[in-house]
């Protein structure tokens, strides 16, 4: 049987998630389309092979014919879709963040809590990233001993139009919060962040300084204008030994005296096995009932970690991080 997903937002990150799960994830199809440019998503769908397209989202997840919804609309529209999958009992996997506010997070956990099921996933998709799976697993084999550091770099070649500085720490960053306690498998307690010279309104690059409960420490550099190219890099630094995070590189050209590689224009090449790997997983835990991805309170957690680095950026001080009560 084949599972019909429903995917909420045709714009670069629906339709991508629409054409993966056409041509290659197994066990799925896409049976529904929604987004508020219906023309937009009906050319995607059509591109799919999707059954339906319809102009309103709530219409989607109600739809009998979708046993399973994707939401890759706008931030502020996350925690009202996801609330509503979970009022019609259907398994949701929502972009990142889970929600606009660490509030509305915690109200998804409390709603999914009180379902006594998980149905949440979240689109932390580094966690099925081979690099990041391959640190992972050198860090847990033990050779290297305990990790210390984590080193962070994510660079974007420049920012969209509609981008707002505080989305560096709330819309980029979260990555890299996510993964380092995924990775470390630590919480972060502490925050500082640091704002270069360059950017001018803009404040671009950002350093962010993170420590967690068990004393070590993280750092993110996130450039949202660097120019050159979409670069994400990482390196543990262990107590005897470190992991370096090896970006896949398809071609080397050497030419001329010199040697170089080329970078991915933005996200999607990068990632594009991270996101397949992802989907695919969802669809087997779907199934099974056992989920491998983030869950709602991760996502609640890398929220809430992004609003206290606002906060630490405001004030221009350290801050203290405190968690709730997990339900």
């Amino acid at each position: 049987m084949s599972l019909g997903i429903g995917i909420i937002g045709a714009g670069v990150m629906g339709a991508d998630h629409a054409r993966t799960v056409a041509r290659h994830i197994a066990g799925a199809h896409v049976a529904a389309l929604s987004d508020v440019d219906q023309a937009r998503a009906a050319a995607i769908g059509a591109e799919v092979g999707a059954r339906r397209v319809l102009g309103d989202a709530f219409a989607l997840i109600a739809d009998p014919g979708v046993d399973a919804v994707l939401v890759a609309s706008p931030d502020a529209t996350h925690a009202d879709l996801v609330l509503a999958c979970l009022k019609a009992g259907k398994p949701v996997l929502c972009e990142k963040p889970l929600a606009a506010s660490s509030e509305d997070c915690l109200r998804i956990v409390v709603a999914e809590k009180a379902l006594g099921r998980t149905l949440v996933q979240v689109g932390f998709m580094r966690r099925f990233d081979p690099a990041y799976v391959a640190m992972k697993a050198a860090l847990t084999g033990g050779t290297t001993g305990p990790a210390l550091l984590f080193h962070c770099q994510h660079r974007n070649a420049s920012a969209p139009p509609w981008w707002e500085s505080l989305m560096s720490i709330t819309n980029a960053a979260v990555h890299e919060i996510d993964i380092a306690r995924w990775l470390l498998g630590a919480e972060i307690v502490r925050g500082q962040v640091h704002r270069s010279a360059g950017g001018g309104a803009f404040r671009d690059p950002m350093f962010i300084v993170l420590e967690t409960n068990r004393g070590q420490l993280i750092d993110i550099e996130v450039f949202m204008n660097a120019r050159y190219g979409y670069d994400v890099r990482g390196e543990l630094v262990c107590e005897q030994g470190t992991v370096t995070l090896a970006a896949p590189v398809v071609t080397t050209l050497r030419q001329g005296g010199t040697e170089s590689s080329p970078f991915a224009g933005d996200w999607r090449p990068r990632f594009a096995d991270a996101y397949r790997l992802e989907l695919q997983s969802w669809v087997r835990g779907i199934a099974s009932g056992s989920y491998e991805g983030a869950g709602a309170w991760d996502g609640y957690a890398a929220t809430a970690i992004a609003e206290a680095c606002v906060h630490a950026l405001d004030a221009g001080t350290p801050v203290d991080i405190r968690l709730a009560a997990h339900p």
